[in-house]
């Protein structure tokens, strides 16, 4: 696991330090003088600032108030957002070290505030070459009552999170279907997950025609790949499997997209499978006890060689013809292959991630995770606690049987598309029809890409769900309900 925040006994002499407060009667270890402990109390009270920076010459002091809300899901996100203002304060004082000093009285706000910090401090810098573009990164240090367990949470949800970001990040000039499958590989052997790829003359074999039709448009051949983490001591008999969709590229096929604001991110295209490569790091990471499965479909979508076209029918990897009347609704068509092949898992739940509609983001924007499917209450209740102690909020859509006819076909079992009206929704019930089990549904189409730095959540890809999964599956094991 790579270590993002290491723990220490005590602050070092002329050591840059956040100190972490309630009320400033805990600063007095730290802050002997009266009137420095009562301006700080003043200065971050009713005049509204959250921190105070402390210059001593030799190092630096950020007293800062964890101020708290009645919601705890409010109270946890105002914490992250406390840790990316306080990360902005450190660049600007051009810090390369820090450590945390959580003084506060149940020593929970700590935690949150360092998740702010680190993932408001990533940085894609892979390409540059000028040094100027690259700011120093941070070594983090915590001195708290914590257990080491929640330091190696979040340590594992900050790897699977970064991870899933530089994945997302990198562009398909380097992040071809096959290299991405190299990758998966690469990273389960070095953590213990067991990884399948299949290529290209299995995936014919299996005939998986959603998937081989949106590839072949493209020179590079499309993968498919299974991760399977499953520790002896699971508490689960039939796995969670997650699938992702995974279209590296996005041209839009022959009904090409326009390049401004929309082709020219389309490497993000594939954030739902980064997403589930990321939550699969961070359980193994940490060895959690619970089986779960990973499916990536992963191909680009390109206009070029003999590229599927409106009007094609493709019988699909469980035999449902498909009538294509938009080339680039292409991830609910490899999506569809992934969640057929899924049910030869037996799965208890089946999660799919994607940026799969503009109208989920139209819908909610950047704001949340719009959400549909048929699991029972009990799941969504897990989900959405899950979902609201990371703030990854789901919108959870209609998903009424009625969506399901503005599929139909004249010539085919499916067409593709279902009108101008609730796509987000027709996309998710054209992928129920490819399921027989408990199903969820997450269209991420909105926060998976940020055009401005929304605290810390970074411009451009954010890593969204990689926290949402990996903190519903610590609540399954640490509850134990299902």
């Amino acid at each position: 696991m790579r270590t993002f925040v290491r723990r220490k006994a005590k602050l070092d002499a002329r050591e840059d330090a956040i100190l972490l407060f309630d009320h400033a009667g805990q600063l007095e270890y730290y802050l002997q003088e009266q009137k420095e402990r009562d301006h700080i109390d003043e200065a971050t009270g009713d005049s509204g600032k959250n921190y105070v920076v402390l210059d001593r010459t030799s190092h630096l002091y950020l007293p800062a108030r964890a101020k708290t809300t009645d919601s705890r899901a409010e109270r946890l996100e105002s914490w992250r957002c406390l840790g990316d203002e306080l990360q902005e304060e450190l660049n600007r004082q051009k810090a390369s070290r820090i450590t945390l000093v959580d003084l506060t009285e149940n020593q929970e706000a700590g935690l949150y505030v360092l998740e702010g910090l680190v993932l408001g401090n990533y940085q894609f810098t892979k390409y540059f070459t000028n040094p100027k573009h690259k700011r120093s990164l941070l070594e983090y240090f915590v001195i708290s009552r914590c257990s080491d367990e929640q330091l190696d949470h979040l340590n594992a949800a900050f790897d699977g999170t970064v991870r899933a970001r530089d994945l997302s990040n990198e562009p398909l000039s380097t992040l071809t279907a096959a290299r991405y499958a190299e990758i998966m590989k690469e990273w389960g052997g070095e953590l213990g997950i067991k990884v399948t790829v299949l290529e290209k003359k299995q995936i014919e074999s299996l005939k998986m025609g959603g998937l081989l039709a949106v590839n072949r448009g493209s020179i590079d051949p499309p993968t498919f790949t299974i991760m399977e983490w499953s520790p002896e001591d699971a508490i689960n008999e039939k796995p969670v499997v997650l699938v992702g969709k995974g279209v590296v590229y996005d041209t839009g096929g022959l009904s090409l997209k326009p390049t401004a604001n929309s082709m020219d991110f389309m490497k993000v295209d594939m954030a739902g499978s980064a997403a589930v490569v990321g939550a699969m790091v961070a359980l193994a990471e940490t060895k959690l006890p619970i089986r779960v499965i990973g499916l990536v479909p992963a191909t680009d979508n390109r206009p070029g060689e003999n590229a599927y076209a409106p009007g094609d029918v493709i019988k699909m990897f469980d035999g449902t013809t498909v009538e294509v009347l938009n080339t680039d609704a292409e991830g609910r068509m490899i999506m569809a292959d992934a969640l057929a092949y899924a049910k030869k898992f037996d799965p208890e739940l089946v999660i799919d991630l994607a940026t799969l509609t503009g109208s989920a983001a139209m819908a909610i924007g950047k704001y949340g995770v719009v959400a549909m499917g048929n699991a029972d209450e009990p799941v969504w209740k897990e989900l959405h606690r899950a979902a609201d102690s990371v703030h990854e909020r789901l919108a959870v859509f209609p998903f009424w049987s009625e969506y399901r006819e503005l599929l139909d076909s004249d010539i085919a079992d499916l067409k593709n598309i279902g009108g101008p009206e609730g796509g987000a929704i027709t996309a998710g019930k054209f992928l129920e029809h490819f399921t027989d089990y408990p199903y969820v549904h997450f269209d991420i189409a909105g926060p998976a890409w940020l055009k401005k730095k929304d605290k810390y959540r970074t411009k451009n890809a954010t890593g969204v769900g990689v926290r949402l999964l990996f903190e519903y599956f610590l609540q399954r094991t640490r509850y134990n309900e299902r």
